[in-house]
């Protein structure tokens, strides 16, 4: 495995980073530059280019504007290739407290607008911000089905507890339909859903949110996301901001930052970063011990203020692998960071 400097600025902590694959094999890094994972007194959301399989990478240059003296802040960008050809981008615009007269919540995650930009010239130019009316943070990707339908899946709090719900357009994104709830059990924090295809249905891989380093859990589709079974557990434990998509072998990939659990040490909680494999019939099965998976350690944080594993990746047309993953490590911030490997690297598909 090859690992890549992709973007460091110690001025800015650079993390939830995410890419996509370009038709001419170019690739595209979004990711956020801001004070700190805790102080988003200043946020950006910034873009860098690949034309070499991701071994270099552009200066990074900005998508939004920057938020030091706004009333709202940029979270978690998500970045996607439509049918089309177009570029789609979409972050959580959250605000920095919640209105006067409201519910006296001051959580403002369900009132987080969720915008999108969108590139005809693969991440060359973008046009004009479009707010939608999805609210919730920490969006995945704008999934588009093979009917056609858009989905937008993020989370908030709702009745005491994190959950995640999914909107969806039939009609490209000029309007939306929602939301509805995708993961939501009382005494569980569901949020940071990856939404994925799978033979004729969908499934949505979460992570639960009560810092016990809790399993994955998923819920299932049958009709293009108007309705969700109940979550249930999937195998892998510790599962923070999931990210999974099918490799040409037909395996799923999910990578994910791993999160033990426990009392941290000397301020550090989480240190690393898996990626693991598992098939169709364990992505629905109806319950835990019915699921496989193979779990692969991809980077390991050394600083004393360890933070990283918010991911995205790609597969190359020969079957490279190449992530991207935010870590502190050997910086005094947050840096973003690539990875390229062969599938092989978990020991070859099943015969």
């Amino acid at each position: 495995m090859q690992k890549i400097a992709i973007a460091r600025d110690d001025k800015w902590y650079l993390a939830w980073p995410d890419v996509t694959l370009c038709p001419s094999g170019k690739l595209v890094c979004i990711f956020s530059e801001c004070t700190h994972h805790r102080d988003r007194s200043y946020t950006r959301i910034m873009l860098s280019d690949s034309c070499d399989r991701g071994r270099s990478w552009s200066s990074p240059r900005p998508l939004t504007e920057g938020t030091a003296d706004c009333d709202y802040y940029y979270n978690c960008a998500r970045i996607t290739r439509l049918s089309d050809g177009r570029l789609c981008a979409n972050v959580d615009k959250i605000p920095r407290r919640a209105p006067a007269g409201g519910s006296g919540e001051k959580n403002t995650s369900h009132l987080a607008e969720n915008v999108l930009y969108f590139s005809s010239d693969d991440g060359a130019s973008w046009g004009e911000q479009v707010t939608t009316p999805v609210r919730g943070i920490v969006p995945d990707k704008v999934l588009e089905l093979p009917s056609g339908r858009w989905l937008l899946s993020c989370h908030h709090l709702q009745d005491g507890f994190l959950a995640q719900f999914v909107s969806y357009s039939d009609d490209q994104g000029r309007s939306w339909q929602g939301p509805i709830p995708a993961g939501k059990c009382a005494g569980l924090n569901l949020c940071e859903g990856s939404v994925l295809c799978v033979r004729d249905k969908l499934v949505c891989f979460l992570r639960e949110n009560s810092g016990q380093g809790w399993d994955c859990f998923k819920t299932i589709s049958e009709d293009d996301g108007l309705s969700w079974s109940e979550p249930i557990h999937f195998p892998l434990p510790g599962c923070h901001r999931p990210v999974a998509g099918h490799l040409q072998d037909g395996r799923i990939m999910i990578t994910y930052r791993f999160m033990q659990g426990g009392k941290g040490w000397l301020g550090s909680w989480t240190q690393n970063f898996f990626a693991a494999v598992t098939d169709d019939d364990s992505a629905l099965a109806h319950e835990r011990r019915g699921a496989a998976t193979r779990i692969m350690p991809i980077d390991y944080d050394r600083s004393a203020n360890s933070d990283l594993g918010y991911s995205g990746w790609v597969q190359f047309p020969d079957g490279e692998i190449f992530v991207v993953n935010y870590i502190v490590d050997d910086a005094p911030r947050g840096q973003i960071r690539g990875y390229a490997f062969m599938p092989d690297e978990f020991g070859g598909a099943p015969a």
